[in-house]
C-alpha cells in the first residue's frame, strides 16, 4: 500500500513542484505523524477520516512518492515522508510566528511564549521554574502557554517548532547540543535509592558498587531516556551484565518499594532525579560543622539509620557516597526567537540556577 503509480506522478520541472501543495496537506501530515493513525488524527484536525486519507495521498501525488507506510497498527513516515515532516513544522511554526508578530505589530496580541514542562519533574524544580517565568514574563508584557509534555535530552520539541522553550534534564556536555538551541543549566539533581534494610546495615551512604551488586528497579525508559542511559552505563561501569528492572507501577513508589521488598534477591529501587546536588552537600556541610552540639548529633544518628518506608518496612532510603548518579536540569529555548523573549528565559533560569555544589 501507499505506492505511486508512475503515471500519476506530478510533471517533472523544479519550478512546478510546489504547485497544488496546501498548508492543510502540511498541517495534516504533521497531525497524522503526531497521532499515528488516522483515526485519532481526523479526530484532532476535526475532519472527517476518509478526508484526511484522501488529502494525505493528495500530497503523496503532488510530491511523486510515498510518505506513509500503512500498517494495522498505524502509519509510519517513510524517508521522503520524514524530511517533509520536518520541513512542514518549519513552515507552519514560521507561518504561526509571523501572524503572531502582525497581530502584535497591530496592537491586537501581546508577544507569547509557548514553554514545555515534562511530567515528573521535582515538584520544588517545577514550581520555582514556573513561579520565576510568570513573574518575568509578566513584567516583558509577555504571555505564557504551558505545555505539558515529554522532553528528551535533545530537546526535541524545540528543535520540532512545537514549544519555544523547555525544562528538562540535559543528556551530557550542554555544548553539544545542536543549533539553533540555548541552554542555561539549573544544576545536578540525583535520585532517591531504596534498598533493603539489611543491604544498608545501619548506614545511610551507600557505594555504587553495593548498589550495582543488587537487582535495580528503574524505568521504564521512554520515561526519560537520557538518565536512564547515563545511569545504566554507570553502573555497567562496575557490572557489565546488569540490566534495570520495570517497576510494576510506574506512578506508585509504595508499591514498587513493596514489589523489591518481596523479591527473592536483594533488590533496590531508584527513583528519578529529585534532590539538588548541592543541597545535600550544604546540608552535610552544615552537620560537620556542629560537631559536638546535640541537635547535629541526633540528625547524623537520623541520617545513619536511613529513612524507612512507609508501605515497605523492609526497605529504608539511602545515599550513594560521592554522587555518582546524577542530571543536569537545564533551560533551554531556540535562539531563532526574539531578543526579548530570550531575555524572559534567560533572566528566569539566570535567577533559579542553583549554587554549585561545595
Amino acid at each position: 500500500m501507499g505506492q505511486i503509480a508512475a503515471g500519476d506522478a506530478p510533471p517533472e520541472g523544479e519550478g512546478e513542484l510546489h504547485r497544488g501543495v496546501e498548508l492543510r496537506h502540511l498541517r495534516y501530515l504533521v497531525a497524522l505523524a503526531d497521532a499515528g493513525t488516522f483515526t485519532q488524527a481526523a479526530e484532532q484536525m476535526l475532519v472527517a477520516q476518509p478526508t484526511l486519507s484522501q488529502q494525505i495521498r493528495r500530497l503523496e501525488y503532488l510530491i511523486g512518492a510515498p510518505l506513509l507506510d500503512r500498517r494495522r497498527d498505524g502509519v509510519r513516515l517513510t524517508d521522503a515522508g520524514s524530511v517533509l515532516l520536518e520541513e512542514s513544522r518549519t513552515v507552519l511554526s514560521l507561518i504561526e510566528h509571523g501572524v503572531r508578530r502582525s497581530r502584535q505589530a497591530a496592537g491586537l496580541d501581546r508577544p507569547r511564549l509557548r514553554f514545555a514542562l515534562p511530567p515528573k519533574l521535582p515538584e520544588e524544580l517545577a514550581a520555582d521554574i514556573a513561579l520565576r517565568l510568570w513573574s518575568v514574563a509578566a513584567l516583558a508584557g509577555v504571555d505564557v502557554s504551558w505545555l505539558e509534555a515529554p522532553v528528551d535530552g535533545a530537546f526535541s520539541l524545540i528543535l520540532q517548532r512545537r514549544a519555544d522553550a523547555a525544562l528538562g534534564w540535559v543528556r551530557s556536555d550542554p555544548a553539544t547540543l545542536p543549533d539553533p538551541l540555548e541552554v542555561m543549566t539549573l544544576g545536578e539533581f540525583e535520585p532517591e535509592v531504596w534498598v533493603p534494610a539489611a543491604a544498608a546495615a545501619g548506614r545511610g551512604v551507600i557505594s555504587l558498587a553495593e548498589l550495582a551488586g543488587m537487582d535495580v528497579v528503574h524505568g521504564p525508559r521512554h520515561a526519560s531516556p537520557a538518565t536512564y542511559d547515563a545511569w545504566l552505563a554507570a553502573l555497567r561501569s562496575v557490572r557489565p551484565d546488569l540490566a534495570f528492572t520495570d517497576p510494576p507501577l510506574r506512578d506508585s513508589l509504595p508499591v514498587t518499594l513493596a514489589f523489591a521488598a518481596a523479591a527473592g534477591r536483594p533488590t533496590a529501587v531508584l527513583t528519578g532525579p529529585l534532590h539538588a546536588v548541592a543541597d545535600h552537600a550544604q546540608r552535610d556541610n552544615a552537620q560537620h560543622g556542629q560537631a559536638g552540639a546535640g541537635h547535629a548529633e541526633g540528625s547524623q544518628a537520623e541520617s545513619s539509620r536511613g529513612l524507612r518506608a512507609p508501605d515497605a518496612d523492609d526497605m529504608v532510603r539511602v545515599r550513594l557516597d560521592r554522587s555518582p548518579l546524577t542530571a543536569i536540569a537545564a533551560v533551554a529555548w531556540s535562539g531563532d526567537l526574539p531578543r526579548h523573549l530570550q531575555q524572559v528565559l534567560f533572566d528566569t533560569a539566570d535567577a533559579a540556577a542553583l549554587p554549585a555544589a561545595c
